[in-house]
């Protein structure tokens, strides 16, 4: 009998070990940002409680936005190739992210990536944005359909409201 008690122990210490690497490698926000760190000689602050926002956020958007995770980078001042910083991110995010948006300024100093990939139902969002000495990492995961139903509630409010000013004026 105690023969028994000691195989589903064994087989969940041998798992815990295998499910930890796995979690931790492959790429991600913590690997982008750590591989910051490293390129540009940097820390980057993580918001604390950052956990119990992202809960909050979830139940507060009803499942809309989740997952929330976000990195920060005070007095940034090494500068960035926008080519090299495109591939470093695309190289930690790897091969199921696509990027959507890069943008930089002619200077240099204003750079801003957007990596999305489906996640089921919801879609993963990686934003890294460079302005000035400021450079801030995000990674979101959202509803779409929420997310289009917010934004069309927005616009139709935002006409309604212009038509109410426009007829009472």
């Amino acid at each position: 009998m105690r023969r028994l008690v000691w195989i589903p122990i064994c087989v969940v210490a041998l798992l815990v070990p295998v499910v930890v690497l796995a979690g931790s490698g492959g790429g991600g926000f913590n690997s982008v940002v750590r591989s910051l760190e490293h390129r540009y000689h940097a820390h980057a602050t993580r918001i604390p409680l950052l956990g119990l926002i992202s809960f909050v956020s979830r139940a507060a958007t009803h499942q809309g936005v989740a997952n929330l995770h976000v990195a920060e980078f005070d007095d940034f001042s090494a500068p960035v190739d926008g080519e090299e910083l495109n591939r470093l991110v695309q190289a930690d995010l790897g091969a199921n992210w696509e990027r959507v948006i890069r943008e930089t300024s002619r200077q240099g100093n204003e750079q801003t990536l957007i990596f999305m990939h489906p996640e089921g139902q919801r879609m993963g969002l990686f934003v890294v944005d460079l302005d000035g000495h400021e450079l801030d990492v995000v990674q979101v995961s959202v509803d779409p359909d929420q997310l289009n139903e917010s934004v069309g509630h927005y616009e139709h409010h935002h006409q309604n409201s212009d038509t109410d000013q426009d007829v009472s004026d």
